[in-house]
């Protein structure tokens, strides 16, 4: 890619799910997602791995720590990869296979292209649990522990990831084009494509924050700061200066130019100085119903990294392949 009280040990429970009464329409379908996504949550277990694999989250660590230390960009890269895996159908490592004569996977869809990026860490980290766990982790829940190990050692918030997840066969690059938010999505748009995915508008503005790090192809955001109005025009000017509107579309330019590499609470301050990069980002400031928690996070990190961690929880929830289903790669980039 966007509840309850976190600290570094506690873990998201089917007590803390939020039940309501079912009515027609499109509110029984959004009630009935967020049902699902609790018995997803009861289902996986942050103590899957304690006997067959005791030693996977140091494993998952040591890589993340070095990987983090020495390109800090590719522990948002990873926090990406895992939004990017989670959103088409459900958290099951599907963005990690390569096409096969047989499929297009979701490599090449046309938020994923020439973008995600991430692939050869989670390579590296399966080969070392391969080595100590023999076909008993998926590469999803090695993903979505590498995402939280991302946020943490850029100075964001810990949470206890529920495990369990088994990874799918095929990708559909239909899929991702149809699901994956383009960034010139407006927030109705956004709050659409979040619900459908049992995510609240809360979610959605927590789960942007990891936007705080990171760096997007100046295609990305041209049209936002040479056609908006909601852009400060010191900040566009500036933006401009790096990305002509005529060639280099593919300079990167920095997400949150105050604090790129830490994890904070800088992101929210820019979108209320109208100085977010993404067309997407500022629509989360732009008088409209995310307005109040922009400001909220703003002046509360607490407050942000308590509803990040909760909706990373519950995005990494959303469709997972358990018992049966799925398998175990012994190589994510291809089924068995």
């Amino acid at each position: 890619m966007c509840v309850m009280v976190y600290t570094r040990r506690q873990y998201y429970h089917s007590s803390h799910c939020v039940m309501a009464s079912f009515s027609n329409g499109f509110l029984g379908i959004i009630v009935m997602l967020s049902l699902m996504t609790c018995i997803a949550q009861t289902q996986l277990s942050p103590t899957f791995y304690v006997t067959t694999c005791p030693n996977l989250q140091a494993i998952v660590a040591s890589v993340m720590t070095q990987v983090v230390r020495q390109e800090p960009r590719m522990g948002a890269s990873l926090v990406r990869l895992f939004f990017h895996d989670c959103f088409v159908n459900g958290c099951d490592a599907s963005v990690l296979l390569d096409d096969t004569p047989s499929m297009i996977g979701e490599k090449n869809a046309v938020t994923n292209a020439n973008s995600l990026r991430g692939y050869e860490v989670i390579d590296d980290i399966k080969s070392r649990v391969e080595a100590a766990c023999r076909s008993t982790v998926s590469c999803a829940d090695i993903l979505a522990l590498a995402s939280r190990d991302a946020v943490t050692l850029l100075g964001g918030p810990s949470w206890t990831v529920p495990l369990g997840r088994r990874d799918a066969r095929t990708a559909s690059i239909a899929a991702a084009n149809a699901s994956l938010p383009p960034v010139s999505d407006g927030l109705t748009n956004l709050v659409a494509r979040f619900a459908a995915k049992g995510l609240s508008i809360r979610d959605l503005t927590a789960l942007c924050g990891a936007h705080t790090v990171g760096a997007a192809r100046c295609a990305n955001f041209l049209p936002h700061v040479y056609n908006d109005s909601n852009v400060d025009p010191g900040f566009a000017t500036l933006r401009k200066r790096t990305c002509p509107a005529a060639g280099g579309d593919d300079t990167l330019v920095e997400l949150d130019a105050t604090s790129p590499t830490r994890f904070d609470v800088s992101y929210y301050r820019d979108l209320m100085a109208r100085r977010g990069l993404l067309h997407s980002d500022q629509e989360l400031f732009n008088g409209g119903p995310a307005d109040r928690l922009v400001r909220l996070y703003s002046k509360n990190g607490e407050a942000f990294n308590r509803d990040f961690a909760a909706a990373m929880v519950k995005m990494g929830s959303i469709s997972p392949l358990i018992g049966s289903a799925g398998e175990i790669r012994l190589n994510c980039r291809r089924a068995n």
